[in-house]
């Protein structure tokens, strides 16, 4: 289905029918979590074609000194990267910005940036969008340059629905998406998507789910999951731009939501007074130093920490409440069995479920349901 699968760096399930990719994902999971006894609610998708509201893509050479190309690294190379218009994860939008950008450069002979010789301009090209809004961002990072009007003013005529062309300035030799200096060159400097209901703000370095389609599945889920709980107060931690405990707002007295993205946490503020809820409070900082701060204690807790998981003082300190329910939302599985280890000595394991957020990928997201033992 792809003509790069392969030679991308991006998927690893492009050669198989979905039906077998969701199995062996599934396998996967019940195999690392199988030491623990649960009930397995089954796995849940949102469907494997374009559905990625996000995309890093590169600028580098199709080949060893070849012309100016813009898309995604080329497996064990240091430069060349490659795009294809057959790219099924990224819907149309995604596909034109990436040509008119590569060819824009190109006929200007802008050179991408060498890693190893610190000399050249172009870095990367970030792309968001809002599936259930249609608003998109754009957001290109360079060295120290200026980018010239008709790029923004081009990509703006091309395509109505950007809200936002943003530059960004980096000069270090890390080879991130990173600002030393973030210069607005069209419209605002966010972008919306709705969930559910709700509307988010979504901010260029602020944490979202890549996968808006399948957010919706994995909000649902855990909304879901907390019903049974009927919790008064909720901690939602490591809560990003505050989805997860907005919409779990409305079946409770407060959340308190906590997250060490400073821009994250504004944006979060933002969406709530957006959607007019008021018991929602926001802290940025982080979990493990904010957590002794607060004096309520939770009926409830969210997690969903980074990939790594959960920091040690973290979990103990969430032990320490004592909570009735923990509901953790894990992108790795092996640091949700890791995690799980602790857990299980204070709660039952009463529920596991899957949610591909990452169709063609090894990855999926896992739903544990913990119930404090009595």
């Amino acid at each position: 289905m792809c003509n790069t699968f392969g030679i991308c760096g991006g998927c690893q399930y492009q050669d198989i029918s979905y039906e077998e990719e969701l199995k062996l994902k599934e396998k996967e999971i019940l195999n690392l979590l199988g030491s623990y006894s649960f009930e397995y609610d089954g796995i849940e998708t949102a469907g494997p074609l374009k559905y990625r509201n996000k995309m890093e893509y590169s600028f580098g050479d199709e080949g060893k000194d070849g012309d100016l190309a813009l898309g995604l690294r080329k497996k064990r190379s240091f430069y060349e990267v490659v795009n294809d218009r057959s790219c099924n994860i990224v819907d149309e939008d995604f596909l034109d910005i990436l040509f008119f950008t590569q060819d824009f450069f190109r006929e200007r002979n802008i050179d991408f940036y060498h890693k190893k010789r610190h000399t050249g301009i172009l870095r990367h090209l970030v792309i968001r969008k809002g599936h259930f809004t249609n608003e998109l961002l754009i957001n290109i990072v360079t060295t120290n340059y200026t980018i010239d009007e008709q790029y923004y003013k081009g990509l703006a005529q091309f395509k109505p629905n950007i809200t936002s062309v943003l530059h960004t300035i980096n000069n270090s030799l890390s080879d991130v998406v990173k600002a030393e200096e973030l210069r607005v060159l069209y419209g605002n400097d966010f972008f919306t998507e709705k969930l559910l209901g709700l509307s988010f703000k979504i901010s260029p370095f602020a944490f979202f789910q890549t996968n808006s389609y399948g957010a919706e599945v994995l909000y649902s889920n855990v909304i879901n999951f907390a019903e049974k709980f009927k919790a008064e107060t909720i901690f939602d931690l490591y809560c990003g731009t505050g989805t997860i405990g907005m919409l779990l707002s409305k079946n409770a007295k407060k959340v308190i939501g906590i997250d060490i993205v400073e821009e994250s946490i504004k944006a979060a503020i933002y969406n709530q007074q957006l959607n007019n809820i008021n018991n929602c409070e926001f802290i940025a900082g982080d979990v493990k130093e904010v957590i002794t701060t607060i004096q309520e204690k939770p009926d409830l807790v969210i997690l969903d920490p980074p990939r790594e998981g959960l920091h040690k003082k973290a979990l103990a300190l969430i032990i320490d409440l004592l909570p009735n329910g923990i509901i953790y939302i894990s992108c790795k599985a092996a640091s949700l069995n890791r995690d799980l280890e602790d857990l299980q000595k204070f709660y039952t394991i009463d529920k596991i479920k899957v949610i591909d957020m990452f169709p063609r990928t090894k990855h999926v997201e896992t739903i544990a349901v913990l119930t404090l033992k009595k």
